[in-house]
């Protein structure tokens, strides 16, 4: 299996840790057999912990589940994912996406980051990556940016 560069959103990542719709999808891209790069902007971290948080109110998810979940987040933040922080240049990137496109401001940052990484893979003449999000929307709007897509709800 040839390995791939994936950017996840916090839609796509958070499949990692709750069970829904593309979940084996994208732990088998994950799974570290699978010697895919990972990345991921620094705040998706804040975002994880913040869909965790809300599904451990709502009960769909277990206080167990819960605090199992933030561990392994937290052990994967060490160990598997490469961020892109929020630097200037995403910054004002992601507020050009706002002025073009009907993106949340953190969905803005999400594309912003994928969109700066994958102009430095291509301009070093590497593969491009795939950004994975669940959202519709967002991945339409990365597309209109010329972006590789795919969603993980289409693997059931």
């Amino acid at each position: 299996m040839s390995s791939s560069i994936y950017y996840l959103d916090t839609s796509a990542l958070i499949k990692r840790y709750v069970a829904e719709t593309g979940s084996a999808w994208i732990r088998s891209l994950v799974d570290p057999t699978a010697s895919n790069l990972l990345l991921t902007a620094r705040l998706t971290i804040v975002e994880a912990r913040s869909a965790l948080a809300r599904r451990k109110r709502e009960a769909s998810i277990s206080d167990d589940d819960h605090v199992f979940a933030v561990g392994m987040l937290a052990n994967r933040t060490f160990t598997q994912y490469h961020f892109v922080e929020l630097e200037e240049t995403v910054v004002y990137l992601a507020g050009d996406l706002l002025d073009h496109h009907p993106l949340r401001a953190y969905d803005a940052v999400q594309l912003a980051s994928a969109l700066m990484i994958n102009s430095a893979l291509i301009a070093a003449e590497l593969p491009g990556l795939i950004f994975l999000t669940a959202d519709d929307r967002l991945s339409s709007i990365a597309q209109i940016e010329d972006m590789a897509c795919d969603n993980p709800n289409f693997y059931p």
